[in-house]
């Protein structure tokens, strides 16, 4: 089993950033890759960001690549998720994820393992 437990989330203005963290525990040796979700209020959840854990490869979701930075300290077993320029359009409860297989990142299905989530407000 890995528990995955997220922090930084808040509100910021439009126009600021956030960084979240999400810290790894349990059997970490055995995760692949980490990733961030985030499902906005009436829609579902989507595909933010990943990052393998051997090698440090990054994945994102297109529509966020250049605002988003996925990153990971590996001796802490914690991924982070930096956020500038945020707009009210990225307001969500973003979700820690982590596979402990293959596949593709993009996937909720390829993600055992989940955090609580973590609300981000941005406000206009």
């Amino acid at each position: 089993q890995v528990q995955l437990v997220e922090s930084g989330g808040g509100l910021v203005q439009a126009g600021g950033s956030l960084r979240l963290s999400c810290a790894a525990s349990g059997r970490t040796f055995s995760v692949y890759a980490m990733g961030w979700f985030r499902q906005a209020p009436g829609k579902e959840r989507e595909f933010v960001a990943a990052i393998a854990w051997t090698g440090g490869t990054t994945y994102y979701s297109g529509s966020l690549k250049g605002r988003f930075t996925i990153s990971r300290d590996s001796a802490k077993n914690t991924v982070f998720l930096q956020m500038n320029s945020l707009k009210p359009e990225d307001t969500a409860v973003y979700y820690c994820a982590a596979t402990t297989g293959g596949g593709s990142y993009y996937y909720e299905r390829v993600h055992a393992y989940w955090g609580q989530g973590t609300q981000v407000t941005v406000s206009s």
